[in-house]
């Protein structure tokens, strides 16, 4: 069956209820915690001993270090114990958004606000009964950082010698808390600057972290401040700041976050949100209804009896909702565990550190892992949800373009693989140079001549214009005011026409400092020396890089096509580079095409396939293309790609088995991808490459599943379980270009 619309509110009366998680029995540690949040807020919620605890993380939470910050643990403890008997139930209820833990004739429902960073627990019992509500802390004091602890932060092992995580100012009165974190003058930035040699343009970067200042200003009425007591919770010593009532039957708490990026980049808050207090009531009616709203959008869902095929998808819906819990944050969701990391040593028994700890870095952004966090979100319709990925690119362009002009003399932005919150490259990640070197290239074995991720980014918001050009989600392309924040969108098409610019130009200027002419014979680029992702290092003319733009010049110039009010036909700059561009490097395997990582290279330094790039996410071979074999034959003959095939973390397998029509190694290889990870919380998966929960994992399982079920090919075409198992019962609403919905059931 399939049907074909322009909205999801064509579908009528049916809404989609996405089914509730629930745990009847109490947790051991942080590791067994539920996620929960909204807006920009994150909570890891579980029950312990017979208390409550959750931890809140909010995006933008940097400190000197680029630590990203956990703003605190919050505890709940009843006199009467009531979660310990046999009628305890957590349920996550992902249709309203929030966490109910019920027991003994007690409730409580934690949840936060979709359009305020603003945490709410409300508390009810049939008795009245004694309770302290505890703020624990382990930054009550200094902590100095060891070396294998700023894995946290963007010193990594540059770390100087006095590095610390600087103490939280802490303040209780009543019923009242309040704490903040303001940064120091100097911090990681004014580092990096130096080591990378551009204290001459330091006046016009951007510093996200000098003087940013975090705040939490909790409320519990009906509660007293009782004073302080010390404690340890797994590693980590802490304060612990309590809040007491004696005769409680119900009780409202409010917990406002502020991440300091208003004051920092210039922003103005939205009207009325300090001004106005929010009633948990109010905030309850507007969240339930956004996650309900949510839902709607795009669900897959299956009656199969088959366990693997319901645990497939139930882990792709929870992950999906992790997503919206960042919806609308000033930074994106970090691939390594967003905003639910826990402490650390469940995830690694070498890492008994703080809560704060999680390895590669806090504001450090590796390109690569983050894109396959917001792929899923267009054919999942959350193209709302993207700004916060899209625009940190906007907000970091000039420094891009800058350190572009700055070491080389040309146009165009360069941004790093590793790269840090500022826009510049992570400074131990950058390397060590020395005079006669190349200043704007990173001295990493890894990441050296490695800067065309940025693309995929350009080609996300080029795609999401298609998806949704000017419907009820805003796209993340156009100039627009958002409707949950008053500044509106920087022109996203800069940020294309600059990231294009740079390889065009730079490998021009590259060619002239080794000849004469700037284009080969052909007259095309000469990209070299290039590299193939990590892996396919000193590379001539790379697949993936020529695919990259290959694809983002065609589809830039397919917008500017449909902008064009003028009525005159004239060849844009994305045609001309079109023209520039050598073709995809092929190579013959066992008397087989295939597709080359690169015309030539010199090693191999990490297990990536890019040469499989060209099919996702460039899609310029795949169901419904010309020369599909050539990619086939790629994939099952290519000694590397066969090699290191995988599901683990980032590995990207799964999605080209589907987008190749390999039926049987999709089925295979998204079963493993969204299996059940070895936490509680089924989607919380392991570090992988990375850290738990490791959200690019789940994230390119999203990919690998909407691809088995939907694709399209290049005039639009759809294609309906183009990789899907017969034998599997499912249906399924997704998104598709041109503002189509489409709804199908097997």
């Amino acid at each position: 069956m399939l049907m074909v619309g322009l909205s999801a509110a064509s579908w009528g009366a049916y809404e989609y209820v996405p089914q509730d998680y629930v745990w009847t029995s109490q947790s051991h540690n942080s590791s067994e915690s539920m996620p929960c949040g909204g807006h920009d807020v994150g909570m890891n919620v579980w029950v312990e001993g017979g208390d409550l605890l959750f931890y809140v993380a909010q995006s933008g939470w940097f400190d000197e270090n680029n630590t990203l910050l956990k703003a605190g643990r919050w505890r709940l403890h009843f006199a009467n114990r009531p979660f310990d008997g046999s009628d305890f139930r957590q349920t996550l209820c992902l249709d309203e958004g929030c966490i109910y833990v019920k027991g003994g004739g007690v409730e409580v429902r934690i949840w936060a606000d979709v359009y305020h960073s603003e945490v709410f627990v409300t508390l009810k019992s049939k008795q009245k009964q004694g309770a302290v509500l505890s703020y624990e802390s382990w930054r009550y004091r200094d902590r100095p950082l060891t070396k294998a602890e700023c894995q946290q932060c963007s010193y990594k092992w540059v770390l100087p010698a006095d590095c610390t995580t600087f103490a939280d100012s802490i303040r209780a009165k009543d019923g009242i808390l309040e704490v903040s974190h303001v940064n120091r003058k100097h911090t990681v930035f004014d580092f990096t600057v130096e080591r990378e040699r551009l204290d001459d343009v330091k006046a016009q970067l951007y510093n996200p972290l000098g003087g940013r200042r975090m705040s939490v200003e909790m409320c519990a009425p009906g509660f007293a401040f009782a004073g302080v007591s010390d404690g340890k919770y797994v590693d980590t010593d802490h304060r612990a700041w309590h809040f007491e009532t004696r005769n409680v039957r119900n009780a409202e708490i409010s917990i406002r976050l502020d991440a300091g990026d208003d004051e920092l980049a210039g922003f103005s808050k939205t009207k009325g949100a300090k001004a106005v207090p929010l009633s948990a009531t109010a905030s309850r009616k507007r969240s339930e209804q956004w996650w309900h709203n949510y839902w709607q959008r795009s669900w897959i869902q299956t009656d199969e009896s088959n366990a693997e095929v319901q645990r497939i998808v139930r882990n792709y819906e929870l992950m999906r909702y992790m997503l919206g819990c960042n919806a609308y944050g000033r930074w994106p969701t970090k691939f390594n565990g967003g905003l639910f990391t826990f402490d650390p040593v469940f995830v690694d028994e070498k890492a008994p550190f703080t809560p704060d700890y999680r390895k590669w870095g806090g504001g450090t952004m590796t390109a690569q892992n983050q894109r396959l966090v917001y792929w899923p979100m267009l054919k999942s319709g959350d193209w709302d949800m993207m700004r916060s990925q899209t625009d940190t690119y906007v907000r970091l362009l000039p420094a891009a373009e800058l350190w572009t002009k700055h070491h080389w003399g040309h146009r165009g932005a360069c941004f790093p693989e590793q790269m840090e919150n500022s826009g510049l490259p992570n400074p131990a990640e950058y390397g060590k140079h020395k005079d006669g070197d190349d200043w704007g290239v990173e001295r990493n074995a890894w990441l050296e001549y490695e800067w065309d991720t940025a693309l995929e980014f350009c080609l996300m918001m080029l795609q999401a214009y298609e998806y949704s050009p000017l419907t009820s989600h805003p796209s993340p392309l156009t100039s627009h005011l958002s409707p949950l924040t008053s500044h509106p969108s920087p022109l996203n098409s800069k940020l294309i026409d600059s990231c294009l610019r740079f390889f065009d130009e730079h490998y021009q200027y590259l060619a002239q400092q080794r000849g004469v002419k700037a284009l080969d014979g052909d007259g095309h680029l000469i990209i070299y020396p290039g590299s193939g992702c990590e892996t396919y290092k000193q590379a001539y003319n790379p697949a993936s890089t020529i695919a990259a733009l290959r694809a983002v010049a065609t589809a830039y110039s397919r917008y500017l096509a449909s902008t064009n009010t003028t009525g005159e036909s004239q060849m844009s700059y994305p045609d001309s580079l079109l023209q520039r561009l050598p073709d995809i490097p092929l190579r013959t395997i066992g008397g087989d095409t295939c597709i080359a990582p690169a015309v030539t290279w010199a090693r191999i330094q990490n297990v990536e396939t890019p040469q499989l790039y060209p099919v996702f996410p460039w899609r310029l071979y795949g169901m419904g293309r010309d020369d599909i074999e050539t990619a086939r034959n790629t994939y099952w003959k290519d000694p590397h790609a066969v090699e290191m095939r995988s599901s683990k973390g980032w590995k990207q397998d799964n999605i080209w088995a589907a987008c190749l029509g390999l039926t049987d190694e999709a089925k295979r290889l998204n079963a493993e991808k969204l299996a059940d990870g070895p936490f509680r919380f089924p989607a919380f998966w392991d570090a992988g490459f990375d850290w738990a929960p490791d959200c690019n994992r789940g994230g390119s399982g999203m990919i690998g599943l909407q691809e088995m079920l939907l694709q399209e090919t290049p005039d639009g075409e759809l294609l309906l379980f183009p990789a899907w198992p017969k034998e599997w019962k499912v249906s399924f609403r997704l998104c598709a270009s041109n503002g189509r919905t489409v709804e199908g059931k097997n």
